[in-house]
């Protein structure tokens, strides 16, 4: 099986070295693992025990059990965290967050204990955000995460349905577009420190543009997500990679959360 993407490719062909060797954990009583031999009985050598690949199903298990955990982190955020500390807790988090999920996309580590340690620390950046925008506008948090989950889903049918391909032009065009924004967001982060306002997040039409372009491109990015779970099944990679792949949905749908929020947002207008 082949693809155009590089990164699908090089995890192909780790997940086709670990099948030749006989990947399997080490476990605490010295079980084989990497680099270890397998047990052989009467002088012949023992069959390599198969590496489960992951499937649809996992990754949907894992996507779920990543929301809830978010959820509940946002939950208890939400009620423990006191009104004067919330600004603290909003930019530790973000900041932990960015850390965490640079480390998982640019270093592709399939480590469950890395991806749940992102979800715990991205909820308490939803919940602190979402508190916030939900004292001055009440009921805003709930519309969003149903307009967002609306999209997902959206998104879904339409790429099983084809009527969305990821052909290799369409994944360049929303990988670079992805890098754009996200490069423009940590420049305006860094100007609004500083006093700076670019007009991209005031409320303004520049702003509402700008939000309506992440919206679109973060909605873009599921069909990235799931050519990316499609190709995964079909070149068998191990099962743990199912945990990658939905840590990208996750990455996506809070994305998408946000710019939905803050589009909200200026349309309420201040009380």
């Amino acid at each position: 099986m082949k693809t155009t993407n590089p990164v699908l490719a090089r995890l192909g062909q780790a997940a086709e070295r670990e099948r030749a060797a006989g990947y399997a954990p080490a476990g605490p009583y010295g079980q084989p693992g990497y680099g270890q031999p397998y047990p052989t009985a009467a002088g012949y050598p023992a069959a390599p025990p198969t590496v489960r690949p992951m499937s649809i199903d996992d990754v949907v298990v894992k996507t779920v059990t990543l929301l809830g955990i978010l959820a509940v982190s946002a939950a208890a955020a939400w009620t423990l965290v006191p009104d004067a500390l919330v600004g603290v807790a909003w930019i530790g988090a973000l900041v932990v967050g960015l850390v965490l999920g640079l480390v998982i996309s640019f270093a592709r580590i399939a480590n469950p204990a890395l991806v749940i340690a992102y979800a715990v620390v991205e909820g308490v950046f939803v919940g602190m955000v979402s508190k916030a925008f939900n004292t001055v506008y009440p009921g805003i948090v709930l519309q969003a995460a149903v307009a967002s989950f609306g999209v997902f889903f959206l998104m879904a049918m339409l790429y099983k349905s084809r009527v969305i391909r990821a052909t290799p032009r369409f994944v360049r065009g929303v990988v670079a577009a992805m890098v754009g924004l996200f490069a423009v967001m940590m420049i305006n982060l860094v100007l609004a420190l500083f006093g700076v306002n670019t007009g991209l997040r005031d409320g303004g039409a520049l702003a509402i543009g700008f939000s309506l372009v992440c919206i679109v491109v973060a909605s873009l990015s599921f069909v990235l997500s799931f050519h990316e779970i499609e190709e995964g099944v079909r070149m068998g990679l191990p099962q743990r990679y199912s945990w990658t792949a939905a840590f990208g949905i996750l990455v996506s749908i809070v994305w998408l959360f946000f710019e939905i929020l803050r589009l909200l947002s200026y349309f309420q207008g201040d009380d």
